[in-house]
């Protein structure tokens, strides 16, 4: 019998992010996908929050009767995996994070919210302004993207985990960075993973932050030798 590997989207994404990738693990693994609400043509009932986004976890484990699983998260699915197993540690086997962002100050929070501006990219990036349109259709990608703004201000305004979070996750965990991600530090990583109690950390090298730039066969071995 295959291992169930559940595959945990970022912000601004949607399970479409993982459609080369999951190919190449189908014969390691059965691949689960989901969008968060808010993402992928999903409406969201409330504001994006990452006990809510846990929360579709949950409900999609139960509707497919996956009672276990194992979770990759990439980025702020990453996010979403740590506090999952915190919260519903028996639902999760181990936990793999690639580029998931820790450091969430007051600080942090408003450099990464001040390039979240619909308007803005809409002139200067319209290939991207296109690609969010497409991927999250028939919603509003402008309003994904103010909802993704005001998660990441909740975080770095008192809502983000703490070490004693972090000590409380008994699951093991990898956590992975890449080496060019501009968005997620080393340091910030690596000081996660002297909080938790069962956990290895990978440094990727040459790895960008975004997905979508990295050839799928890296993330797909580095998902194979993690969960092996």
């Amino acid at each position: 019998m295959k291992t169930k590997l559940l595959l945990l989207h970022g912000a601004l994404g949607s399970q479409k992010q993982f459609s080369r990738i999951s190919s190449l693990l189908k014969d390691s693994f059965d691949v689960y996908t989901l969008n968060f609400e808010g993402h992928g043509g999903v409406p969201a009932n409330e504001d994006y929050s990452i006990p809510l986004f846990t929360t579709n976890v949950i409900q999609f484990l139960d509707k497919n009767k996956l009672q276990k699983v194992e979770v990759f998260g990439y980025s702020m699915g990453g996010y979403v995996a740590l506090n999952l197993a915190k919260n519903y540690p028996d639902r999760v086997g181990a936990v793999v994070t690639l580029g998931t962002k820790f450091n969430w100050t007051k600080e942090s929070a408003a450099n990464e919210v001040k390039m979240l501006r619909p308007d803005i990219i809409e002139k200067k990036v319209p290939h991207f302004a296109k690609k969010l349109q497409e991927e999250h259709h028939p919603l509003d990608w402008k309003g994904v993207m103010n909802n993704t703004a005001q998660l990441m201000s909740n975080l770095g305004n008192g809502l983000a985990f703490d070490a004693n979070d972090y000590k409380s996750i008994s699951n093991p965990v990898i956590l992975g960075i890449g080496t060019k991600d501009v968005m997620v530090s080393e340091e910030e990583t690596r000081l996660v993973f002297q909080e938790l109690p069962r956990a290895s950390m990978v440094v990727l090298e040459n790895l960008p932050h975004a997905i979508e730039k990295i050839e799928p066969t890296i993330i797909a071995s580095y998902m194979k030798q993690s969960f092996q």
